[in-house]
């Protein structure tokens, strides 16, 4: 994969609830669930995800808040794969909000 520009990277995650820029190479997602039940079942549903992509992020679990980050390290940087990945969180967690 093809790392993707700071502005179309910029573009993307504008229109994507929960995630920012955490630099030039990362970006960041953060969800706070309804419990910590809730957290870690969406962080085994983000597990399913990443496995099905073969693009797995960062984990930070505390209490009902988890965060995720992402970056394709093999093309040093944000790539589109990033961008859907994040996507397919954002989906996911409204099963568990």
């Amino acid at each position: 994969m093809e790392k993707l520009p700071k502005a179309i990277v910029d573009e993307a995650i504008s229109g994507l609830e929960n995630w920012d820029r955490e630099d030039e190479k990362w970006i960041r997602g953060s969800y706070k669930l309804g419990s910590f039940k809730d957290a870690m079942a969406f962080a085994q549903q983000v597990a399913v995800i990443a496995e099905e992509m073969d693009h797995h992020p960062y984990f930070i679990i505390d209490y009902k808040k988890v965060i995720l980050r992402l970056s394709t390290l093999d093309a040093g940087g944000l790539t589109e794969l990033d961008i859907q990945a994040a996507k397919r969180y954002n989906e996911a967690s409204l099963a568990y909000l």
